[in-house]
């Protein structure tokens, strides 16, 4: 499962910090951010859980940071 949400977050420092904090509580899933992107992304997968993505928001407001899941968009082609 992958979850892609749409963060604040503006440079490597605060990733790096957000990064230790959410895996501290989820040491199982795969995190990271894409700050080249115009959302700068945080992108987290699990492959044996489902992502908890309320708690996920949670713990970036908890830090003064925002996040929002971004929807998953299926591009249709005929």
């Amino acid at each position: 499962m992958v979850e892609v949400f749409k963060t604040n977050v503006k440079d490597h420092v605060q990733a790096n910090f957000l990064l230790y904090q959410l895996n501290k509580s989820f040491p199982a899933y795969e995190i990271n951010f894409d700050l080249e992107d115009c959302d700068n992304i945080l992108r987290i997968e699990s492959y044996t859980k489902t992502i908890d993505a309320s708690q996920i928001v949670d713990i970036l407001n908890s830090h003064g940071f925002i996040a929002q899941i971004l929807p998953d968009i299926v591009e249709y082609t005929q």
